[in-house]
């Protein structure tokens, strides 16, 4: 079973946040942590009864190696600590392996996001970043915390340790894990399903009724989708840590504002970026060892990107796309993208992404090559038709909101808004919050489908 509808996952949080602040936050948050645990634990069986095991293998093991990690650590014995960082690597690419790349098994939702979780737990504690942690309630709530559990971003135990142990809801953080959470319902669900319907809108055309405008129409859809459901999730899943009591990563800086290609990564899924910097591009030797090793290292962490969201030849040459602009941009066009308008290298960002975005799209190459036929006016639709201009013209509100939406236009204004003291600022935002959610709830309730684009992976 997959997360057919995010109406279960809005129904199933005031269970959580009312057990949740009922119990005392005595031991150090260790009954809080508990509470965590068990609804997550609830949460994931909800949408994969089947694989609650795995996740719970994959944190027994880390749990049991970044223990014996720490104890050898402290002791100096780096060279026995370091069997255990190697047994925690094997044991969950091995997993990733079998679950996500064998094509044998159903897919289990965000074991991709939760097995990089883990693994950052023992290599931490070998780096001496973090200690290993006594209590296995704490690392089992940082593993399983459901509101990042499924979509991330990806939170390094380095990062969160201390509040493991130590932290406070107070006032001030749940309203704004408030405000943060339903910005992100409302990014996902009037905004990314709306994108979305477009998308598979023209997607459902056969090769007679795609036009080249519908062509180039859909994968500027599903450019804004990802985004929006993607930004969207990570947003409401900060946000409700927040409520909890926890400050995690940023994963998304308005990307769609970017310039290169490398601004552009450091902006998009900013927690999966980290962590391949952290954990593979920088033990690789980085950029240290001269430029044929820095392309070979960008190489590595590119293919492995593509493949970290699947083993389809689509990702994997997703990845290389990408991998193909950072090294150009590293040898020389980066200075030349300095040089020119910041319109224009904007736009040349734009374009490479968007040809990026129609590589991720499917996983059959067939219909990529078919879809950029339509793209390049090849195919037997024609430039344009009644029914693609039809489909212009009644989301053409719908598009520039979209477009307006993706860039930093709508957090100015509401910087601007809050920083307006006084009882009309308040007034203006809890209006806000309650109109977008209970917008929201309408749109759940009557639809049928909600998934977040990024449960797949």
């Amino acid at each position: 079973m997959v997360f057919s509808s995010l109406l279960f996952f809005v129904r199933f949080l005031p269970c959580v946040l009312l057990v949740y602040f009922i119990v005392p936050g005595y031991m150090r948050n260790t009954w809080k942590n508990l509470v965590l645990f068990l609804f997550s634990l609830l949460f994931y069986a909800w949408g994969e009864p089947v694989y609650i095991w795995l996740m719970l293998f994959s944190t027994a093991v880390d749990y049991i190696n970044g223990g014996l990690c720490g104890y050898f650590v402290e002791r100096d014995r780096r060279s026995t600590a370091r069997i255990f960082v190697v047994l925690s690597v094997v044991i969950n690419l091995s997993l990733l392996a079998v679950f996500k790349y064998a094509g044998k098994f159903a897919l289990p939702i965000g074991i991709s996001f939760y097995t990089f979780q883990s693994m950052s737990y023992t290599i931490d504690v070998y780096r001496g970043k973090a200690k290993a942690e006594k209590n296995p309630l704490n690392f089992g709530a940082y593993i399983s915390a459901f509101p990042q559990l499924i979509a991330g971003p990806i939170v390094r135990f380095s990062d969160i340790a201390g509040q493991l142990r130590e932290r406070r809801s107070d006032i001030e953080k749940i309203r704004y894990g408030v405000i943060r959470f339903v910005c992100g319902l409302g990014k996902k669900v009037l905004l990314a399903n709306q994108a979305g319907e477009i998308f598979y809108t023209v997607t459902g055309y056969n090769v007679d009724q795609m036009t080249t405008v519908a062509a180039w129409l859909g994968i500027l859809a599903f450019m804004l989708q990802i985004y929006f459901d993607f930004s969207g999730y990570s947003d409401m899943a900060i946000g409700l840590m927040a409520i909890f009591g926890f400050t995690i990563p940023e994963n998304f800086d308005h990307p769609y504002e970017s310039k290169s290609i490398t601004e552009f990564w450091r902006r998009w899924h900013i927690s999966l970026g980290s962590w391949f910097k952290e954990y593979v591009y920088i033990p690789l030797g980085g950029s240290r060892n001269g430029m044929a090793r820095t392309f070979i290292n960008i190489f590595i962490v590119w293919f492995m990107t593509g493949m970290w969201h699947g083993a389809s030849v689509n990702f994997i040459l997703w990845g290389l796309y990408f991998c193909f602009f950072l090294i150009m941009e590293k040898i020389w066009l980066l200075k030349l993208l300095d040089r020119l308008p910041r319109w224009l290298s904007h736009v040349y960002a734009l374009v490479v992404i968007y040809f990026g975005w129609l590589l991720f799209a499917w996983e059959d190459i067939h219909g990529h090559s078919v879809y950029l036929k339509a793209m390049a006016g090849i195919g037997a639709g024609g430039l344009i038709s009644g029914e693609t201009l039809y489909l212009l013209i009644s989301n053409a509100v719908l598009l520039l909101i979209l477009v307006i939406g993706s860039t930093s236009i709508p957090k100015r204004a509401a910087v601007f808004i809050v920083k307006k003291e006084g009882i009309c600022s308040s007034v203006i935002q809890s209006v806000y919050v309650v109109v977008i959610f209970v917008l929201c709830i309408a749109y759940l309730v009557n639809g049928t489908y909600n998934p977040f684009l990024y449960f797949r992976f």
